[in-house]
């Protein structure tokens, strides 16, 4: 398929009142309140938001946004914010002809990676892979030159994990050929620098890109953290590939089977915390969260606080590797009204229930996300409002 804006669907793949505190985290000890925040950001022109990001390393964020005009056209941008104030900073850059932006993340050391669509008919006919680097240039400086083609669309790039003296800036990218056999691989990249590793294919069929793979980063080991299952009631365990990232060796073990008769369903999110070795899932149809030891190819699972069904499933997972924590995005919360951010330790121990947030990702072309920034345990999430025009921030 090479329809328009089906690069989007594929990178999925009311405010609330306070927190349920169930932990000792910093905040709570300093005696703040933690949970949904009263800063929101609004995309500037009003479109839905198509991926966001804040730099750890910094003040800023940066998102996309777009919206069909009654001519037919899109009206798609790149925006820049302020993390304290919300504020819209800069618009990067304003389109109004059929093309798209999908902010993929903040990279490396504050490198800012945006995939322009550019579309021709009913099809996108090119894309670019815009940088901001840094981002606090607030604009396009260069292009990211990877290793993907005209028809390999991008299932993933892993997340940012800044910790002290952090001597790596690499990103594992999950893609797939939207044509021929339709391979699913992988490969390292600095993006500020330009730099790319071998591309390695995962020739596992649970690896398959209707599968929706999810994929983290080893920063100890240089490997990417692959998870994928084939999501049918009652079928097989989860498959976790680890991927050396220089060497193209691919280490693959079986995950944890979830309790009859569903299982476990597929595999929703994914964070790596590379100090200690451990990768987190959370996973469907069983609703629970897996902790794995890398080293050892082992682990165990918790049932979300308080839930009940399906619907509770958690989604997004993303780790705090300065205060240690794991946050696992609830849509439909099962400790509180709304949507929560459930937090671990890396122990598998509940922390804290972040309540009242609401950020159902039903409509959503663009999954739900959790952007942290660990340096004053301050995060934003998507919503509140239900047009997805809207990002929350909130402390923990």
């Amino acid at each position: 398929m090479k329809y328009r804006h089906f690069v989007l669907a594929l990178a999925i793949a009311a405010a609330g009142l306070g927190a349920l505190r169930l932990g000792t985290s910093a905040a709570v000890r300093a005696g703040l309140e933690v949970g949904p925040g009263t800063v929101i950001v609004h995309s500037q022109f009003g479109g839905q938001i198509f991926g966001f990001d804040i730099d750890q390393n910094g003040t800023e964020g940066v998102l996309s946004e777009s919206q069909l005009l009654e001519n037919g056209k899109d009206l798609a941008a790149v925006e820049t914010f302020d993390q304290a104030t919300g504020t819209i900073l800069k618009v990067v850059k304003k389109l109004e002809t059929e093309d798209d932006f999908l902010t993929l993340g903040i990279t490396g050391m504050s490198a800012g990676l945006v995939e322009h669509e550019h579309v021709v008919g009913i099809y996108v006919h090119n894309r670019i892979y815009k940088e901001l680097n840094p981002l606090d240039a607030n604009k396009f400086n260069g292009t990211w030159k990877s290793h993907l083609k005209y028809d390999d669309l991008i299932l993933g790039v892993s997340r940012n994990q800044v910790q002290p003296n952090q001597t790596s800036t690499t990103n594992a990218v999950l893609a797939f050929q939207n044509f021929g056999n339709n391979n699913t691989f992988v490969f390292g990249t600095d993006v500020a620098a330009n730099t790319l590793g071998p591309v390695i294919t995962l020739t596992d069929p649970t690896f398959y890109f209707s599968n929706e793979p999810v994929v983290g980063y080893d920063g100890a080991t240089n490997q990417a953290v692959v998870a994928s299952s084939s999501g049918e009631v009652g079928g097989p365990a989860p498959q976790i590939a680890l991927v050396n990232l220089t060497t193209g060796k691919v280490t693959q073990f079986t995950g944890i089977l979830g309790p009859p008769p569903y299982h476990q369903g597929t595999v929703n999110g994914i964070a790596v915390d590379s100090a200690d070795g451990i990768a987190v899932t959370t996973t469907e149809l069983d609703t629970r969260v897996e902790f794995y030891d890398l080293a050892k190819q082992t682990g165990f699972a918790v049932t979300l606080p308080g839930n009940v069904g399906q619907l509770e499933s958690g989604t997004d997972v993303e780790y705090d590797p300065v205060n240690k924590l794991f946050f696992i995005a609830q849509s439909v919360s099962s400790t509180g009204p709304g949507s929560s951010i459930q937090v671990y330790d890396t122990q598998g121990n509940l922390v804290e229930s972040l309540n009242g947030f609401s950020f159902s990702n039903a409509s959503n072309v663009v999954g739900t996300h959790i952007a942290l920034n660990p340096s004053n345990r301050s995060g934003y999430v998507d919503g509140p409002n239900s047009g997805v025009t809207e990002i929350q921030s909130f402390t923990y």
